[in-house]
């Protein structure tokens, strides 16, 4: 089923509006279930990504939309209509002060923006919460919790704030793709290249310590479904290492070594991941994976160390080359 036609499968044919409906909340959850069972889908992810949507609906339409910017998995929803694996999270970055008292207030404001006659969504400001972020070393920032409620439905959001990194080229103005036909997001967000930068990033800083699998599948991802310049993917590493005031390597990151990508515990982690995300494009291998990254990354990585820019186009799918273009 193309995205259109799941689009029209939840809308109800295009024929009625969230909004216009006597109990839009129970009639969007009703939509939502049904389009769950047809489709043989997570109904409570599929909750969570309606959240999110409407979550970033009124963000979008508030006066702190331009400090926060869209990253993460969230943007394969945006690029493909697909999310390509399970998540339950969303990632922002702040322009702000990383200040959790005042992303919390934010966050209370954005719960009472809309009238739930809009999408059929109440969030409970008073169930916002906002903590520092203190995972696996991970680049500082602050979780915010939240709920929503969808007619009988608890819906628990969770949404990942990071602060002062460095984007390269420019963030751009997206439509965020929406499952029903209540007003979309539209707000900024990360380019593919930064969004590569930062988990490579995280590969070369966290060496054997890594676990973050999914930094792993989705560079791998992305490098089979986009092309990319190489002179930007340049730009892009060496404008986030140097914010991060991560070093440059100046051989095989140990993410890429045998002994990384061979090592029992990081096997076990991949398949952990790969059972829990269920990934939409299976590589049940870590070995195979590794190896693809390590052929589209190093070459940038090699320039970046001699401060130059390679001068090729990555072609989707796998390699480097001469020819020109950009997707």
């Amino acid at each position: 089923m193309s995205r259109g036609e799941r689009d029209a499968s939840l809308s109800g044919g295009g024929h009625m509006s969230p909004g216009k409906e006597p109990n839009a909340g129970h009639s969007i959850f009703q939509r939502l279930l049904n389009y769950a069972k047809e489709q043989r889908v997570d109904f409570n992810l599929l909750l969570f990504r309606y959240g999110i949507e409407r979550l970033l609906y009124r963000l979008s339409i508030s006066p702190h939309a331009d400090k926060f910017i869209l990253k993460g998995a969230s943007l394969f929803l945006v690029w493909f209509g697909e999310n390509y694996r399970v998540t339950k999270d969303a990632d922002l970055l702040c322009s702000g002060p990383a200040d959790g008292e005042h992303i919390a207030v934010v966050f209370r404001e954005l719960c009472q923006a809309v009238s739930d006659d809009v999408d059929g969504i109440v969030f409970m400001a008073d169930s916002v919460r906002a903590v520092q972020i203190r995972e696996e070393q991970e680049y500082g920032g602050i979780r915010v919790t939240l709920v929503g409620r969808l007619h009988k439905a608890r819906i628990p959001l969770q949404i990942d704030i990071g602060f002062g990194d460095a984007i390269t080229p420019a963030p751009e103005k997206i439509t965020f793709p929406t499952l029903l036909n209540a007003p979309a997001p539209e707000l900024l967000a990360y380019s593919r290249y930064t969004m590569v930068a930062e988990k490579l990033e995280a590969m070369v800083r966290l060496g054997i310590a890594n676990s973050r699998m999914k930094d792993f599948y989705d560079v791998w991802l992305l490098s089979k479904l986009f092309t990319f310049n190489g002179g930007t993917l340049c730009k892009a590493v060496g404008n986030t290492f140097k914010r991060r005031s991560t070093p440059i390597p100046r051989g095989l990151p140990i993410a890429f070594t045998d002994d990384f990508r061979k090592d029992t515990q990081k096997q076990a982690q991949w398949r952990a991941f790969i059972r829990k995300a269920k990934p939409d494009t299976m590589v049940d291998n870590l070995d195979v994976v590794i190896h693809d990254i390590e052929a589209f990354m190093m070459p940038v990585v090699d320039a970046v160390r001699q401060g130059k820019l390679l001068k090729l186009i990555w072609k989707q799918g796998g390699r480097w080359g001469k020819e020109t273009g950009d997707r």
